[in-house]
């Protein structure tokens, strides 16, 4: 039985009249993996705060396990601004003891891309005080994983790592032995490490069974039974639901989300685009031109970063560009932006870009616009226009769009001086969208905005026709938006990937091992293989695992059907969720001895 590593009992956390946190008690358990989602300033951070003791509850306790070795990622370090890298990360290994720690070379090799942290001009030797704030974050988060944890505790953890960091960190997370609670937006990450979900709703904290996936599917359920009145809510819900169950097989990392009751609740939910009609309408906004590249040549500075590139991008045209970081793709958007703001007059170093006549650009660049502090979030978006023209005969005011992007009615006369930095992000595309575009450019949209905040900004975006091209580490919002990916790989070229994220990873990878120096060859080994007959009662074995697993498998979704039948019964639900909880430690186990029977088999 696995043991009990945090109870949190009965606890309450007010700020000024809000009750943040209302009579939660949770617990947290060898093995578990627990992600966290709800709406910014809903508690998130407060939960695993108090969680991890570095903040005092109102009421109630927190207690842990005797000799508890806990690791935290707060969204603010405690580094020593005057120590180096080495000193903060290392400690006082010899370079020969961490050299020879395949954990360490890992970990930095994953979060810095090498062991010499390239991107340091002083690598290990760099004092940290005149570091970025994403520098920073990436050596505490390899300071916290190179040391031995009962429990982690994540706080974002995927802020300023892209999309190959953030895949690292997911594989590096899943082998692992020590219990998460991870608070993230990254939807795909969360469905790849996290076997549990806390959602953070107004003081209450609901648990869901399984990843991100099936999250959806549960909470969809959970509220198509109690007959909520947020309408709208459920109907974003049922729709990423639909995009879920119709997209890639392979989205999670384990075959949970099979629940027959989830094709009932979306069979009348229509695909997220109309993709021909889109590009009709699209067609007719741009006309046959967006933006022509011919033979271009695009520079930062001294250094230059594409070259004898030709590419178009036409009318109704999803984008979605990844690379590594430094190989251009915001240079690239700034191109096409600079090319398109003088008309056409204003030229890369080589080459041609031809721009349309009819277009409109709007760019979400990675800074934040300020505007006037006394300015209310309403005034800010009537600056633009009182209404927007959203196509196919949708039309929306000003209020209303601001509802859609999570502005209620009493929080759109709030002085932007007074909002957060999502929020702020929240009011800056609000406003490039009210100004009516027919093409889109959006670096690092998802930058500071809750998962509840980027599914409606994925169904706004869903029935907007026009031409866009997204920048995103989030691949989850990538995969939804755009259709299709073009990567800048650092070869000064830019490719198309038919098979999209998956296709830029082992690209990447194949070129990392390309780069690598080449293995001194190992002596000779006498080959120690196994007998004819082990291997028979091997495979003879491997075969009853697999049908023991099949077993699993369906005895997991009757379970699944059942919770999702009795969801109002708290108590039922408890003890099905305890026969699931036994059912997946069971299939752990014959997991990992079918891995071992492979190998011989």
């Amino acid at each position: 039985m696995a043991v009990n590593l945090v109870n949190v009992e009965n606890v309450s956390k007010v700020y000024g009249t809000r009750a943040l946190l209302d009579g939660v008690s949770l617990g947290v358990s060898e093995g578990d993996r627990i992600g966290v989602v709800g709406r910014n300033g809903d508690g998130k951070t407060t939960l695993i705060r108090m969680l991890a003791r570095l903040e005092e509850a109102d009421t109630g306790r927190v207690t842990h396990s005797g000799g508890l070795r806990l690791g935290v990622l707060t969204q603010h370090d405690s580094l020593d601004p005057k120590a180096t890298i080495r000193h903060e990360v290392i400690g006082v290994m010899a370079d020969h003891e961490w050299a020879g720690s395949a954990k360490i070379r890992d970990v930095l090799t994953g979060l810095f891309g090498g062991l010499d942290l390239p991107g340091f001009e002083q690598g290990l030797d760099t004092v940290i005080g005149p570091l970025s704030g994403g520098e920073r974050r990436r050596i505490a988060l390899a300071k916290l994983l190179i040391e031995e944890q009962d429990l982690i505790v994540l706080d974002e953890p995927t802020n300023h790592l892209d999309v190959e960091g953030i895949a690292w960190l997911a594989g590096h997370l899943q082998a692992r032995r020590s219990a998460l609670v991870c608070v993230t937006h990254d939807r795909w990450f969360l469905d790849q490490v996290c076997t549990r979900m806390w959602d953070v709703q107004r003081g209450t904290v609901y648990e869901y069974e399984g990843g991100y996936s099936d999250y959806v599917f549960a909470r969809a359920e959970r509220e198509r039974i109690a007959a909520t009145e947020e309408v709208k809510r459920q109907n974003l819900v049922r729709k990423e639901l639909a995009w879920l169950r119709r997209g890639a097989p392979a989205r999670t990392s384990k075959p949970r989300f099979r629940i027959e009751a989830a094709n009932a609740l979306i069979a009348d939910v229509p695909e997220p685009r109309d993709t021909s009609e889109l590009m009709k309408f699209a067609n007719a906004r741009l006309g046959k031109t967006v933006f022509d590249l011919e033979d271009v040549t695009v520079t930062a500075g001294p250094r230059t970063l594409l070259q004898h590139l030709t590419w178009q991008l036409g009318p109704g045209d999803r984008v979605g560009l990844v690379g590594v970081n430094g190989a251009g793709k915001t240079s690239l958007l700034r191109a096409l932006a600079e090319a398109a703001a003088s008309q056409g007059e204003k030229q890369p170093p080589a080459g041609r870009i031809v721009v349309g006549r009819t277009v409109r650009l709007a760019y979400l660049s990675q800074d934040v616009a300020e505007l006037p502090a006394q300015l209310r979030v309403l005034e800010a978006v009537q600056q633009i226009r009182d209404r927007v023209d959203l196509g196919k005969g949708r039309e929306m005011s000003a209020g209303q769009l601001c509802e859609q992007f999570g502005f209620g009615k009493e929080k759109q006369w709030t002085p932007v001086g007074d909002l957060s930095g999502g929020e702020r992000r929240r009011l800056q595309l609000l406003r490039l969208l009210m100004d009516e575009p027919n093409v889109l450019f959006l670096d690092e949209p998802t930058n500071d905005l809750d998962i509840e905040t980027l599914t409606q900004l994925e169904d706004l975006l869903d029935g907007w026709p026009g031409s866009m091209v997204v920048i995103s580490h989030d691949r989850f919002f990538l995969e939804r938006t755009t259709d299709r990916t073009f990567a800048l790989l650092g070869d000064r070229t830019l490719r198309m990937l038919p098979r999209g994220i998956d296709e830029y990873l082992e690209r990447r990878q194949r070129m990392i091992e390309a780069a690598a120096p080449a293995p001194v060859a190992a002596p000779p080994q006498e080959k120690t293989g196994v007998s004819a007959a082990d291997a028979r009662a091997a495979k003879k074995e491997l075969q009853k695992v697999e049908r023991q697993l099949d077993r699993i498998s369906e005895k997991e979704a009757k379970l699944h059907a059942q919770i999702a039948e009795n969801a109002t019964d708290f108590e039922k639900v408890a003890k099905l969720d305890a026969e699931l909880r036994e059912l997946s430690g069971e299939r752990e186990d014959l997991e990992m001895r079918w891995l071992e029977l492979a190998e011989n088999a």
